[in-house]
């Protein structure tokens, strides 16, 4: 369990620092995108501010709690929100689930793989986990590249685990479940 104020990390593009109040309205206008929200198991569309708002304070409160690490993800360059990057952490089971979710504006860049692998970093050399995992929709064929690239193996398929509601029509989603083991990520 951390006994420190959560940290800001630095990648070579990025830095992955806390949220703040003040990335409301941008995350909420970045997030909000219908595109995010139809790739994404918890971000809503549309997504106010308010709603990003609770979700800000809630990353305080539960990196406080033990319960998860949340960093914004910002380009060194121009000091732009990218997205965010996070895991959720169990402790008592030594593990770790990671998500994210990139801007439109940057996909295709390579950020989403800088940040997993920000984060994965900080997870083994910082957090008591042994195993971080991840999953992604079948259909997102670009998040599933960005889990192989950031040294996540595949482990399996767990089909129609998802029902998506987008406009009102109900759609099956297949969950790519991916993991990383402590020592795999040492040798790599």
């Amino acid at each position: 369990m951390p006994q420190f104020p959560q940290p800001t990390l630095t990648t070579g593009r990025l830095t992955l620092r806390p949220l703040q109040e003040s990335d409301a309205t941008v995350v909420a206008g970045l997030a909000g995108d219908e595109r995010i929200a139809r790739m994404t198991l918890r971000i809503p569309h549309p997504y106010s501010v308010d709603q990003a708002v609770d979700f800000i304070r809630k990353t305080a409160e539960e990196w406080s709690g033990d319960a998860a690490a949340v960093f914004a993800a910002v380009e060194h360059t121009t000091g732009r929100l990218v997205g965010t990057v996070g895991l959720v952490l169990e402790f008592a089971h030594r593990r770790a689930e990671l998500g994210y979710w990139v801007a439109v504006e940057f996909w295709g860049r390579g950020f989403a793989t800088e940040m997993a692998r920000g984060v994965l970093s900080f997870a083994f050399e910082r957090l008591p986990v042994d195993r971080v995992h991840a999953h992604a929709f079948g259909s997102n064929v670009a998040s599933c590249r960005v889990l192989e690239k950031a040294g996540m193996v595949r482990e399996g398929v767990l089909r129609r685990h998802v029902l998506k509601n987008d406009h009102g029509q109900d759609r099956w989603e297949d969950a790519v479940m991916y993991g990383v083991l402590r020592e795999e990520m040492r040798a790599s």
